[in-house]
């Protein structure tokens, strides 16, 4: 570790350096962001101490949007302040929005070549994999948060399920239902928590708007589900997917289930947060303009939370009534994100799919190896399957 350099004297050429080369570099989702994050900052700059940076760490997953943005967001705001956020957050952000802008506009054209179809529908039968492994892998955090009461545990299984049924049938309202487990949460632990004149009792989290969609058209419509994906995705990117797939392919109509699949898995196999995946988005409804638009109004809330709330990140670090909101709403987030492999799934269409999705699974979630290499090389199969001539439906 080198000797700890004097924040003040980080340019912000340094900071768009090299945040926008962790962007570049950023493949693999959160760990490796905080991985690279925590390499640059503490090991070898010493700009922060590992005490500070683990803090950042526990602070950003409280908050709802891409987490590993957050801190990126973050851990620039502590160099630089508000102008440092925004420089960091930018040149962290771009670099993966470029590339799925520039694969939107190969994968979605209206007459691709027939190899790009059966590679985007080799990747996207990975991608119920993907998001069944995002699940397991915070099953055991979350189940510590609950605590080993047989009540506790009892309430866990009960938020998991209903994450996973109001994944599969409610669509855009799935975050009512994760905003229901949280304060259900807080209301049961607050009952038995110790009351008295020197007991604080701080204030319940403030809650997002409701999800409700509007009727809103056109690039106003786009703006309003960007916004739900930026401001509603608590427990991580991949708990928006069944909300943006209700509305970019139910109700609004830009993009067929395969299409929206294709999407996801070009959110993976870039650097950045999934999260990247409503570019895709964007660009299916209202081309290059709806994809910048969708991307610049997805990650607005993040850095306004940073900027506006890293201030006081210390208290809402130790907030009980937060950390219960989150003990509720973090099963209902895992049962979520495992309920979406089902809508998911039921959008593959080729029999061949179903043996790389199986495939998948077996590489994702039993043998626990990574998303980015599994939906690469089922985009290859798929390409080959294509150009043998098997179906693409």
């Amino acid at each position: 570790m080198t000797e700890r350099e004097d924040q003040d004297e980080v340019r912000l050429r340094t900071i768009a350096r090299e945040w926008g080369r962790i962007g570049v570099l950023g493949f693999g989702g959160p760990p490796a962001h905080i991985l690279l994050l925590r390499r640059l900052c503490v090991e070898q700059r010493g700009w922060l101490t590992g005490a500070e940076f683990e803090d950042g760490i526990a602070t950003t997953n409280l908050l709802p949007g891409p987490a590993s943005t957050q801190l990126a967001i973050f851990t620039a705001w502590r160099l630089r302040g508000p102008v440092g956020a925004v420089v960091g957050g930018v040149c962290f952000i771009v670099p993966g929005l470029l590339l799925i802008l520039a694969l939107s506009a190969l994968f979605l054209a209206a007459d691709p070549p027939r190899w790009v179809l059966g590679a985007a529908a080799g990747a996207g039968a990975g991608v119920p994999a993907v998001a069944l492994q995002a699940a397991t892998t915070l099953v055991p955090g979350s189940l510590t948060r609950a605590g080993r009461a047989p009540a506790a545990r009892t309430r866990w299984v009960l938020y998991a399920l209903a994450g996973a049924v109001a994944a599969i049938l409610t669509g855009p309202w799935l975050v009512l239902v994760l905003l229901a487990a949280g304060l259900a949460e807080v209301v049961v632990r607050g009952r038995a928590a110790p009351t008295g004149p020197g007991v604080r009792r701080p204030a319940l989290p403030p809650l997002p708007l409701a999800a409700a969609v509007p009727a809103l058209g056109g690039l106003g419509a786009v703006a309003w589900v960007a916004f739900k994906v930026g401001a509603l995705s608590y427990g991580g990117g991949f708990v928006i997917i069944p909300l943006m797939q209700s509305d970019a392919v139910h109700r609004y109509h830009w993009m067929t289930d395969g299409q929206f699949l294709n999407a996801v898995a070009l959110g993976q196999v870039t650097p950045g947060p999934v999260v990247q995946t409503v570019a895709a988005v964007g660009y299916a409804a209202a081309g290059l303009a709806g994809g910048l638009l969708a991307a610049g109004v997805a990650f607005a809330p993040s850095f306004l939370f940073v900027i506006l709330g890293a201030a006081h990140f210390d208290r809402i670090r130790v907030d009980r009534r937060v950390q219960d909101f989150l003990t509720g709403a973090g099963p209902a987030v895992i049962g979520a994100i495992a309920g979406s492999t089902v809508p998911l799934a039921a959008s593959l269409g080729a029999g061949w799919q179903w043996v790389l999705l199986a495939a998948a699974l077996l590489w994702l979630v039993a043998a626990r190896r990574g998303a980015v290499t599994a939906l690469l090389a089922a985009g290859t199969l798929g390409a080959l399957a294509v150009t043998a001539g098997l179906p693409l439906t």
